[in-house]
Formats: structure tokens, sequence, C-alpha cells
């Protein structure tokens, strides 16, 4: 079989950038997939394992993210503010985080988890105001990073997007104690029964979708090789030819 092979030269350029391109997002997608299932497993370990109780542990800035924690104090109703932009089954609501005092009288941001538009007024909650001593169980959070998307917080006029504890402190003025902007605690929902603001369940929810965007990828990048090659074989810039032998 001969080949006889005379690219264009405009569509050849175009089409080796734009290979390149679909391949690399196409890489770029199965290093997240790893990423991603390396988080998962470090989720389930750290959640699944003892949890801390002793507040003097929760002070170190070395916490490994995800750890289950059990801690007791008082919740700070008073400084509560409302993450935008968040759905529990598909509805739309907020994020209700809180600072909690804990019994060696450092501040903690507590993620107490969701609740609706008409819930976010805490008048409208009375019933989830909890008053007097409380024991919390939860799991340990790094600061949120903001996407590329993703607006800035703005508190002075109650739009936050991102728990980033340090700009949260930093607003809601709280000075009388030692704060942790270290991290912050997702609060673990209790029972059966939901209550407001409905907690974390403690199970991985990540989205890991990534193996099927490597697939689309990789996929459109040799659809392009076909349509490539296909404009011009139809051009007659390439040709297969058979070599015919003597005898």
């Amino acid at each position: 079989m001969k080949i006889q092979f005379k690219p264009m030269l405009w569509p050849s350029i175009f089409s080796i950038l734009i290979f390149a391109i679909l391949v690399s997002f196409g890489t770029w997608q199965v290093k997240r997939l790893f990423w991603k299932e390396s988080l998962i497993q470090d989720y389930l370990k750290q959640s699944q394992s003892n949890p801390i109780t002793d507040p003097a542990e929760l002070e170190k800035s070395s916490i490994n993210e995800f750890k289950s924690v059990v801690i007791f104090g008082h919740f700070m109703h008073n400084y509560e503010i409302y993450i935008t932009g968040k759905t529990y089954e598909g509805n739309a609501g907020f994020h209700v985080v809180t600072p909690f005092k804990m019994e060696n009288n450092k501040i903690v941001l507590i993620n107490r988890g969701w609740v609706s538009e008409s819930y976010k007024n805490p008048n409208k909650r009375k019933f989830s105001l909890i008053k007097g001593l409380v024991k919390l169980k939860g799991i340990i959070r790094y600061p949120q990073k903001k996407g590329y998307f993703v607006p800035e917080n703005d508190g002075k006029n109650g739009f936050w997007f991102t728990i980033v504890p340090n700009q949260i402190f930093d607003f809601i003025n709280v000075i009388s104690n030692p704060i942790i902007n270290d991290y912050y605690i997702d609060a673990l929902r209790f029972g059966e029964k939901l209550t407001l603001p409905i907690g974390v369940e403690g199970k991985p929810k990540f989205r890991n979708q990534h193996l099927s965007y490597a697939i689309t990828w990789y996929g459109l990048a040799l659809s392009l090789l076909f349509v490539y090659f296909s404009y011009h074989a139809s051009s007659g810039r390439l040709i297969f030819k058979k070599i015919k032998r003597n005898g």
C-alpha cells in the first residue's frame, strides 16, 4: 500500500492547534478524575475515623480536612450570615453560618445547613435558634476558594458566596474572644427527621463526571482527525494506492 498525502497549509495548522487543545482538555479532566477520587477517599477516611472531642486539639492549625468532631458550646445567633445560591433537592435557598463559642471560649464558624428563602429570616424559624449548651457533631472544612465565575463576598450588602472565616469574622466584628480562621465546621444532621437548618449527611456528594468529560474531549479530538483526513481524501490530497507486483 502506497500513501500519497499533500496536506493543505492553513487547514493543517488550524487542525493541529485545535487537536492539541482538545487533547489537553481531555488530559486535564483525567488529572481531575484522579484528584476527585483521592478527595473522596480522604473524605471517607477522615469523616469515619474517631472524632476529635478535646477542644485543645481543635486549636491546632494542622487538622486534616473532613475530620469528624464532637464539640460543646453555644451558638451566637445574633451574628449568623447566609451563603446564597444553595439548593436542597432542587429548591433554592441559603446556608446558615453561625459563630459557635466552644467550652474553651474560642469561636469557630458552623455551617448549620440549608434553609429556604421563606425561612431565611430567623424570626420565622425561632425553633432553630437553639439556646443553652449544645452538643454539635460536624466535619472540619477548610476555607472555601472562590471559583472563576463566583462573585466576591459583599458583607455590607448581605451577599455571601463562599465561607471564608477571616472575611466573615472581620465583618461581624467578634472581638471579645479568640477566633479560629483556619477552618470552619459543617454541622451533621441528626436522625431521619429533617429540621431546619438541614445539615450535611456525612456522606460524600462530590460530583465526579470527569471521566465522561475526558471521553468527550478525546472523542472530539478523534472526530477532528477523521474530518481532517476525510477532507483531504475527498479533495484528492490523500490517496491510497495498491502496489502492483510483477509475476
